[in-house]
């Protein structure tokens, strides 16, 4: 949280990301609960988080990635790569709980706020 307080005016999230959000706030059936997430992600992070585009300079270093890891044996998920595709252009540091997930991206920066520094 202290992480996030600090950086509060330069954080963005990639499309897909704001993606699984949407999609996993609508896969639950209607309830209270389903009702005040969707208000936080409509109403709160909407207007104040920044989703940055899977755009064509995005798509052309996926493309080159994923044939490099494909070489090497190597499939993250596809999402994940759009994700570090979206960072990684933009020159921006990703901060997830999964670094595993990214480990094998050429030139990422990776950082898990939730593991002390």
């Amino acid at each position: 949280m202290e992480k996030i307080e600090r950086f509060s005016v330069e954080l963005s999230t990639a499309a897909p990301v704001w993606n699984e959000l949407l999609y996993g706030c609508y896969r639950l059936p209607p309830s209270a609960r389903r009702r005040t997430l969707e208000s936080y992600l409509m109403d709160v992070l909407e207007p104040s988080l920044p989703v940055l585009p899977y755009d064509q300079r995005a798509a052309r270093w996926h493309a080159a990635e994923r044939a490099r890891l494909g070489r090497e044996g190597k499939t993250p998920a596809f999402v994940d790569g759009q994700i570090a595709a979206i960072a990684w252009v933009r020159e921006l540091v990703l901060v997830t709980r999964n670094i595993s997930d990214y480990a094998h991206f050429e030139g990422l920066v990776v950082e898990d706020w939730a593991r002390p520094s």
